[in-house]
């Protein structure tokens, strides 16, 4: 099963905060051109607002005073949000003016009344920064895109799909250990998303911790129960175990999701095979066999599964079984002529029904094959 794509955005909009700054006379310039801009989405708007904010800002005094720099920060945070093509005509080291700008506040034990105002600029940083970290991915430059992420945690760390990407670039990059960390921290919220568990558990199969896949699968399917693709995860790994008794309990539902799938069906099928549990085992055989005729495997296994159960019968049932067993694997031996495996079980069942011409036939056959 292919993995997903993991595609997600950090969208906010602008005062999605709740910025509430009082309107006074002061202020008033400033905030009356943000407003505008919400209202018409111009960019002249913003630019009256950072032309506004910074004229009173012009003393010792201003300086250290946490509101005008408050307003200052939601101003040039708006800005380099938003215009992103810097249509402003900001000086090169606008963003990195603005950053330590809001860090300063961030270091303010005052500025705790301006939470909503603080949030708002974090996640304008934060957004950036994502910005920047997907340019790095298009280029294929992953060291700078986790570099970059990395950043953006430190202004969003409740954004926990950051990990998502870190994780991605990190796989990309070969780094899997770090990549399945990654998965994991982001596997540790009731709200995780079926991509993130595909992926986690497609990290860790290919370090080769089966175990911890599989957990993270068990894990996962709690939260998204209903996620035909984890299920099939799981199935896979209980069937490459050989583990049975594990997969037996996910066959129903694996079925009804996948009723035409051949792979599917032939999984189930060898699994009640394994189990004993003739009936099921031969009704799934035949139905993938019907799903398509030309796969050697089902054809190979329902003759086994006759053979089988023809030598634990006596009389005429017995014989019946051997005999259709006859027929399947000549049929898998028509698939793929060279098969050992097919020739060997046909010379067994030519025996227990004494047709010596074509066991002679088989005999000759293999001694080509095997150049015994």
């Amino acid at each position: 099963m292919a993995c997903r794509k993991v595609i997600l955005l950090l969208v906010i909009s602008l005062f999605s905060a709740s910025v509430t700054f009082g309107q006074t006379e002061v202020f008033k310039s400033v905030v009356n051109n943000l407003a505008f801009y919400k209202q018409k989405k111009d960019l002249k708007y913003l630019t009256s607002a950072k032309k506004s904010v910074d004229s009173l800002i012009k003393t010792h005094s201003d300086s250290v005073d946490l509101q005008k720099n408050m307003y200052k920060a939601v101003v040039y945070s708006s800005i380099v949000y938003i215009d992103s093509t810097n249509k402003t005509k900001q000086p090169s080291n606008f963003f990195d003016q603005t950053r330590r700008h809001l860090d300063k506040l961030l270091a303010n034990k005052k500025s705790y009344k301006y939470q909503p105002e603080l949030d708002y600029c974090r996640n304008c940083i934060a957004n950036v920064y994502l910005r920047k970290g997907f340019d790095y991915m298009r280029m294929s430059d992953f060291n700078n895109a986790i570099a970059t992420f990395q950043k953006a945690k430190k202004y969003a760390p409740e954004f926990k799909n950051l990990n998502a990407y870190i994780a991605y670039a990190n796989n990309r990059l070969g780094n899997l250990l770090d990549a399945g960390k990654y998965y994991t921290d982001l596997l540790k919220t009731d709200s995780t998303k079926a991509e993130y568990i595909e992926a986690a558990s497609n990290t860790f199969k290919a370090i080769g911790d089966t175990s911890k896949a599989l957990q993270i699968l068990q894990k996962g399917r709690k939260h998204v129960p209903d996620d035909k693709f984890l299920l099939l995860d799981e199935a896979n790994i209980y069937n490459n175990k050989r583990d049975y008794h594990a997969l037996e309990p996910l066959l129903p539902k694996l079925l009804d999701e996948n009723p035409n799938n051949e792979e599917v069906v032939f999984i189930s099928a060898n699994c009640y095979d394994h189990l004993n549990k003739f009936d099921k085992a031969e009704s799934l055989y035949l139905h993938a066999i019907e799903l398509n005729g030309s796969l050697y495997e089902p054809v190979y296994s329902l003759g086994v599964l006759y053979f089988k159960s023809g030598i634990l019968k006596h009389g005429d049932d017995g014989a019946k079984d051997i005999a259709r067993a006859g027929q399947w694997l000549e049929k898998a031996a028509e698939i793929n002529p060279n098969d050992v495996k097919s020739l060997q079980l046909l010379q067994m069942v030519y025996e227990k029904t004494g047709n010596q011409d074509q066991l002679d036939k088989v005999s000759e056959k293999l001694k080509l094959v095997t150049n015994q």
